[in-house]
């Protein structure tokens, strides 16, 4: 079995040196990723200049560029034959709700499966690093089961909450929640007198309710949910009246 591993936290991140230990024990393991903390790069590609990759002293791969550009590179310019799994993350934070549509580490995943690749995101609920060797645990658990009821290729995102495993209830299927928008950005002003802002934080969850990946991490079990690509909103194309004069 040949697995690919990238995330978004890059390559010196305490979770894809714990994703990759974990998958090494049972695949070929590569490990592809940025070369900084690329997070909320969401699904962007570098066309505005070129890429380099360099390799650490621990065989990781590491780009100048996205998450999204590592995979794409991993692919079809560092590997030799295709993976049978691209496995992204761990990830320091959710990525539940909307945030998926930001997620750097959703996003790399998300890269191989266009790629007709099966993907799986992982990320941790919390931040700090805090029960990360329970997180590889059910991470490794996941990909030797598989999952043999999905069609080929698939996407899935899972969060897994920061406890020890012994505390973590189970795994359960789970929609996507919604959030509050962004807290309103922060203001301040550079050493030369010029207006500067930072993104604000995340808002809290609008639709935390049962069966959403919010509830479910809630109540300590890891969720886990399919994602897919097509955005058409079918309800308004039916909908749609097209005779212009």
């Amino acid at each position: 079995m040949k697995i690919l591993i990238s995330n978004d936290d890059g390559y010196l991140a305490p979770g894809i040196v714990a994703l990759a230990e974990a998958m090494a024990s049972i695949a070929e393991v590569t490990v592809v990723a940025p070369d900084s903390n690329r997070s909320g790069a969401s699904n962007a590609l570098t066309l505005d200049r070129p890429l380099s990759v360099q390799r650490a002293s621990n065989g990781f791969y590491f780009v100048n560029g996205t998450p999204s550009d590592c995979v794409h590179i991993a692919l079809t310019a560092i590997m030799k034959g295709k993976p049978d799994l691209i496995v992204s993350g761990i990830n320091q934070g959710q990525n539940m709700g909307d945030d998926t549509l930001y997620s750097g580490t959703v996003a790399a995943a998300t890269e191989g499966f266009l790629f007709g690749i099966p993907a799986i995101a992982f990320s941790q609920t919390e931040k700090a690093w805090t029960h990360l060797d329970a997180a590889a645990r059910i991470a490794l658990d996941m990909v030797k089961r598989g999952f043999p009821g999905l069609a080929s290729p698939y996407l899935l995102n899972v969060n897994i909450p920061n406890l020890p495993f012994d505390e973590i209830k189970g795994v359960r299927k789970a929609r996507l929640g919604k959030r509050h928008t962004s807290e309103p950005v922060i203001h301040m002003t550079d050493p030369h007198g010029r207006n500067i802002y930072w993104i604000g934080p995340p808002g809290a969850a609008r639709d935390a309710s049962a069966g959403t990946d919010f509830d479910t991490t809630s109540r300590h079990f890891v969720s886990v949910t399919p994602l897919q690509i097509d955005l058409t909103n079918t309800r308004q194309l039916a909908e749609l009246d097209m005779d212009f004069a």
